[in-house]
């Protein structure tokens, strides 16, 4: 017979983690042991938070890039607009 996994809510999970944070003295193992939890699945739920946590910095830093390459972009494009209209006028002089 498979055993029923348990899950637990994003709000316990969140406590969870305030309690870690927030914990003085106490190791995860002693605050894992309050809510009747292993210190494991309290190291993973932490673990978690610390990677959505990069990934979100990263994804504000990526659209930042996206943003200066795009204004970069548009800034090459005019220039090369620029360019092409005083070639076509220094050709047209020629004639």
């Amino acid at each position: 017979m498979k055993r029923k996994r348990k899950r637990y809510t994003e709000q316990f999970k969140a406590e969870a983690m305030r309690a870690v944070e927030t914990r003085g003295q106490r190791t995860i193992a002693e605050v894992a042991a309050g809510l009747g939890v292993s210190d494991q699945l309290v190291h993973s739920w932490k673990s978690k938070v610390k990677t959505e946590a990069a990934h979100s910095d990263r994804g504000e830093t990526m659209e930042q890039e996206l943003r200066r390459l795009r204004r970069e972009l548009a800034d090459v494009k005019r220039d090369r607009d620029v360019l092409v209209k005083s070639i076509a006028v220094f050709v047209k002089e020629r004639k």
